[in-house]
């Protein structure tokens, strides 16, 4: 089946495409647009990271909370190949991929004895080990200093800008949704979702769940893996194991669950969500509540945002536990938004 099947959807897709791809060209005359397009630039890295999540997670069932010390493996990787040992950025970007794919398999071994809670326990237990070698194999990763990465470049042209960062990191992110749609449709994509709904009901139907576990937990660290490396690269072009901790990991299971689980629109309304959220509160929220109560401790203003983001994940749990994707079905449904079926 295609994922554009009417003239209208490819109309619609292209209008989109033209709109998305023009975005530096006008949101320089918006207050602050540099500013604005790097945090578009962050969301679009941001639902990298957690469509590979959705697909681990969401299809295949495998909970982790250790999503962020994958992104860790590749932004090292790709810092150590593209600044240490010359290795061009696109080559670099892939290898870093696959190296947190592999690393991924490593510690997704245990999903064939242990589920749920327990391998939830194994991922933290993999982001724990995984920051420790970072941290402490000072001579390569510099330990907690962190290592200084160059700009993006692909050949001779360097993305110094964040419009330039712009095309090279849409492209990716829509590359990403599109293998990710793809995926979900395809015989292991199925094979995902049967592990996921009834593991041994899956194994007498003939899956082989060892198969299909690691090669979902190599598909979601591989995207995890591209996503800390453009995260390594963007903005400050630093990068340390303070960009990926423990609240990294939940931010992005929360993620998912305001999105949807085991949908392709899920990370992209998650990823939205929580860094529209996040901007709000650091630009917005917290100086008015500090204003509006200055006698507050200092640091309560700065700390709300995990309140607020917890809040947030509780509420969606109870009320739309299916996410934001469901919501847009439902808003499709009433309103016959027929050409939007996709």
């Amino acid at each position: 089946m295609a994922i554009f099947r009417t003239k209208t959807h490819w109309a619609l897709l292209v209008v989109f495409l033209v709109v998305l791809l023009t975005v530096p060209l006008y949101i320089k005359y918006f207050p602050e647009g540099n500013y604005w397009l790097s945090i578009i630039n962050l969301i679009c890295i941001t639902i990298v990271a957690a469509t590979g999540l959705n697909i681990l997670t969401g299809y295949c069932g495998q909970l982790s909370i250790g999503h962020a010390g994958f992104m860790a493996v590749g932004a090292y990787t790709s810092a150590i190949l593209n600044s240490n040992l010359g290795v061009p950025f696109p080559l670099a970007l892939i290898l870093a991929g696959l190296t947190a794919g592999f690393i991924g398999m490593i510690f997704g071994m245990p999903s064939l004895r242990v589920k749920g809670f327990y391998l939830a326990i194994s991922t933290i237990a993999a982001q724990l080990i995984i920051l420790w070698v970072i941290n402490h194999w000072t001579d390569v990763t510099g330990g907690f200093n962190g290592m200084s990465v160059p700009p993006m470049s692909i050949g001779s042209l360097r993305l110094r800008t964040q419009s330039a960062e712009f095309y090279f990191i849409i492209t990716i992110t829509i590359l990403t949704v599109f293998l990710a749609k793809n995926i979900a449709r395809t015989r292991a994509g199925k094979a995902f979702v049967a592990i996921r709904d009834n593991d041994l009901a899956a194994e007498v139907m003939g899956i082989n769940l060892f198969r299909y576990k690691l090669l979902a937990f190599f598909i979601g660290c591989f995207f995890a893996g591209v996503a800390g490396s453009l995260l390594a690269y963007h903005a400050a072009r630093y990068v340390s194991t303070d960009s990926f901790t423990f609240n990294t990991s939940i931010l992005y299971v929360g993620m998912i669950i305001i999105g949807g689980l085991g949908t392709t629109l899920g990370p992209i309304f998650g990823a939205i969500f929580i860094r529209v959220l996040e901007v709000l509160i650091t630009k917005n929220i917290s100086p008015a509540l500090q204003n509006a109560f200055p006698q507050l401790p200092s640091g309560f203003t700065a700390g709300i945002a995990p309140l607020l983001f917890g809040l947030a994940i509780i509420l969606f749990v109870i009320f739309e536990p299916r996410g934001l994707a469901h919501r847009w079905q439902l808003i499709k449904s009433s309103y016959r938004l027929w050409p939007f079926s996709y």
